[in-house]
């Protein structure tokens, strides 16, 4: 991959926002992503402003003519499809995933329900929807998953309301941290191993793994505070990886992107089981961070993309998932 096209013309993209912040409970890390973007889109000569739904309404984008967006919102309202759908119906092409693949991804149940209908492998998991969360039916989780198991949010990113619980009488705490960020509450088996993540880049048949990057956090704690506020954990990149094994995980992850319908870019976060070094995916994430300690820049710099020719060819490849059609001739019938 080259690292500059110059192909680009920051001119031609127009104006553009980059929506940052929202009000999901990743705003922080969001406006961290939004204005390492900016200040790149910047810097290249685009045309950019920050653009904060959380203070403004997302019809100020149409009456400010706004060509595109940008999308550097994380979580709820920012990943889940909705947003998507609002830039969809004011006809402002956006980057990243649609509003289906965007609402899947964003829901883990549904993501792990599409990769298992496709034979991709993803841990065993049990839902508990809000009626199965008595202590009677959560006390039984670990016989089905065994232990250590993880607890989660469905819905959620970066970690939130997270357990791994270790004993049975963790469950109901764990359960109960869960419910407080999702109705919904995701239990998984857990898979003993090295952490991985790896980016894609791209559409369809044309879409590209970037190189693996291997996680190494302390003690196994690659939580909210560690992802993004400290300098604890330890990033492989190139992953050091056996080369089968690094082009196996791409593959599998390429699968997965497709499977969904992503576009635009992406990033699967995997576990490698150390029994047998079989890759079990975790989770897609349809709009990744983009902060001083985020994964897809530092996968991209292994491959030869700069930050801003990273941001760059994001942005032009802002599309939207139904381009606007002429409106019908009055009296016209469907």
């Amino acid at each position: 991959m080259s690292q500059n096209d110059p192909k680009i013309s920051a001119a031609a993209l127009g104006k553009v926002a980059v929506l940052m912040g929202g009000n999901s409970a990743e705003r922080e890390v969001s406006l961290m992503s939004g204005a390492g973007v900016l200040q790149a889109l910047r810097a290249r000569g685009v045309d950019a402003d920050a653009f904060d739904p959380a203070q403004s309404e997302l019809c100020e984008l149409k009456r400010a003519g706004y060509a595109r967006c940008f999308i550097a919102l994380h979580g709820r309202h920012g990943e889940d499809g909705s947003v998507q759908g609002a830039l969809e119906l004011l006809g402002i092409p956006y980057t990243g995933s649609g509003v289906m693949a965007s609402s899947i991804a964003m829901d883990k149940v549904m993501t792990k329900r599409v990769w298992l209908a496709e034979g991709l492998p993803t841990p065993r998991y049990v839902w508990l929807a809000p009626e199965r969360q008595q202590p009677e039916v959560v006390r039984t989780v670990p016989d089905e998953l065994g232990l250590p198991l993880i607890v989660k949010p469905p819905r959620e990113g970066s970690s939130i309301g997270v357990t791994k619980v270790r004993g049975y009488s963790e469950m109901q705490d764990a359960v109960r941290l869960s419910a407080r960020y999702d109705p919904d509450v995701l239990c998984e088996e857990f898979i003993e191993g090295e952490e991985v993540t790896c980016p894609v880049l791209g559409e369809g048949a044309h879409a590209v793994a970037l190189p693996v990057i291997r996680i190494n956090a302390p003690e196994g704690a690659y939580d909210y505070q560690n992802k993004y506020f400290t300098d604890d954990v330890k990033y492989q990149c190139p992953s050091g990886l056996p080369e089968a094994e690094e082009r196996e995980i791409q593959r599998i992850v390429l699968a997965a992107y497709r499977t969904l319908g992503c576009r635009g870019w992406g990033r699967a976060d995997l576990m490698i089981r150390a029994s047998d070094r079989k890759p079990f995916l975790l989770e897609m994430n349809t709009s990744p961070g983009m902060t001083g300690h985020s994964l897809v820049p530092m996968s991209a710099r292994a491959a030869g993309i700069s930050y801003e020719d990273l941001c760059l060819r994001l942005l032009a490849s802002a599309a939207l998932d139904s381009p606007a059609h002429p409106a019908p001739a009055p009296g016209a019938s469907g």
